[in-house]
């Protein structure tokens, strides 16, 4: 008997009454119009063959072949049976089937966030990876914020997403599971011409006087000194780009902290970068439902941690070409 006989023969209910295992019987011996052929294929013996029909029969309440000298035949019961038992055999298979390949991560969804930053490098590489190991695994991603992804993380709305926190920080809302991929500082882009541009480290206090083009809410560990350098100057507009961003840096109109992670690919000859060395970097983490357990987010965190981008580690240019 093959493991797909033995799992429905031994598991397998249908409507409480009728055992999953009497209808493949029944539909062998409807296929080859015999008891010991039936049971030769499906390796019973040719009275337990014979039992498991009757037990069907009396179950049903109907005679469902009709005994021939030289095999069986199905009467109009037992082919009215036999449509529905295909179908119901068919989606069994199909159901048990699609629960081994989820066992053995060969299938299913997997539905994933990412804060903006994440999107430039780190999410990329994690997706094509994921994807090259697990093919047959849907995958979705939602961009967002970090507020955004645990609020879709408590909801259901999503599975998994990659997140930036302070070190330390308690996420509210939880709990949830973290996975620390790397740390990733905050850099000040400013004009090629700006009194800093070329100093490899910056202090708060050298941005003091500066206006910042972001609103806080988008930073939230620099809200406070955000909030502060925008009081003195005219509100900032809104950006939906870092392109957007840097356009207004490159133009003299204000400042705006990337991280590195987004600096590197952002690099232009109007503007230059400098570390804020007094701002702990964040922690990029994947964070998840603790309450759940899932062997595709398991194995997500370790392909992601596996291909961190090589941008986590390098250095945008400080300062414009000559």
């Amino acid at each position: 008997m093959n493991t797909w006989q033995t799992y429905h023969a031994e598991n397998a209910y249908l409507g409480g009454t009728l055992d999953i295992a009497w209808l493949e019987v029944f539909r062998e011996v409807a296929a080859r119009g015999s008891l010991t052929a039936a049971g030769r294929a499906l390796g019973y013996t040719q009275p337990a063959v014979s039992r498991q029909v009757a037990a069907l029969e009396k179950a049903t309440g109907a005679r469902l072949f009709d005994r021939l000298p030289r095999g069986m035949r199905l009467t109009e019961e037992g082919r009215f049976l036999l449509a529905h038992a295909e179908v119901v055999l068919e989606r069994m298979r199909a159901a048990a089937d699609g629960l081994e390949a989820r066992r053995n991560l060969a299938a299913g969804r997997l539905r994933t966030g990412a804060i903006d930053s994440a999107n430039t490098e780190l999410l990329p590489r994690a997706l094509a990876a994921f994807r090259t190991a697990h093919p047959g695994v849907r995958l979705s991603v939602a961009e967002g914020t970090t507020p955004a992804q645990l609020g879709r993380l408590r909801a259901g709305e999503i599975d998994v997403a990659v997140i930036s926190r302070y070190p330390d920080q308690e996420l509210e809302g939880g709990p949830f599971g973290l996975y620390h991929l790397l740390d990733d500082q905050l850099m000040v882009a400013l004009p090629a011409g700006h009194r800093l541009a070329g100093k490899d480290t910056i202090t708060i206090a050298d941005l003091a006087d500066e206006h910042l083009l972001q609103d806080p809410g988008a930073v939230p560990e620099w809200r406070d000194i955000a909030t502060e350098m925008r009081t003195r100057r005219r509100s900032a507009p809104v950006f939906r780009t870092v392109e957007e961003k840097l356009e207004h840096v490159a133009a003299g109109h204000g400042i705006v902290l990337l991280p590195l992670s987004t600096a590197v690919f952002y690099t232009r000859p109007d503007v230059t970068y400098s570390h804020v060395s007094d701002i702990p970097p964040n922690q990029v983490c994947l964070a998840w439902d603790a309450t759940r357990r899932s062997r595709l987010i398991q194995d997500y965190a370790a392909i992601a941690a596996d291909h961190l981008p090589v941008a986590s580690q390098a250095e945008p240019d400080r300062s414009s070409p000559a």
